[in-house]
């Protein structure tokens, strides 16, 4: 098992999680339940849709763990908020492991451990785009 840090409020596990341009600092410790994204409830910063709140339980629901046994402070910078969201579940399924290793296969076999390589392509020089190009004309 992984030795917690600690602060002034208590021991937590520390994780990273990262998607397309966006980073994510996950701090897991004991708690309420509370998900706090940025200072702020993550009711309030991911307001605009609900869907993309439920993909923050599913670490939680593949360990059939209650996420109201744990309180998550999250930091995140760059992206939208769906590759935000993507950040924080990889960060708190690492930050999980961390707390257990034995939870390792579990979120490994629900595809909650992998990290989505894809990034965006760069435009290229004389294109409209990565790839798009004008249109031909024969004549």
């Amino acid at each position: 098992m992984a030795e917690a840090k600690t602060t002034a409020k208590g021991h937590y596990y520390y994780a990273l999680g990262r998607r397309k341009s966006a980073t994510a600092r996950i701090r897991l410790m004991n708690g309420k339940g509370s998900i706090v994204v940025n200072n702020k409830p993550a009711g309030e910063y991911f307001a605009e849709s609900k869907m993309l709140l439920s993909e923050l339980q599913k670490p939680f629901a593949a360990l059939e763990l209650s996420a109201d046994k744990f309180d998550i402070t999250v930091v995140v910078s760059g992206g939208g908020h769906a590759g935000q969201i993507d950040a924080i579940r990889l960060g708190i399924a690492k930050a999980l492991v961390e707390k257990d290793e034995n939870y390792k296969s579990t979120l490994r076999r629900a595809e909650l451990l992998g990290r989505d390589s894809r990034e965006r392509e760069r435009k290229k020089f004389g294109l409209k785009g990565a790839r798009k190009q004008r249109q031909f004309t024969k004549r």
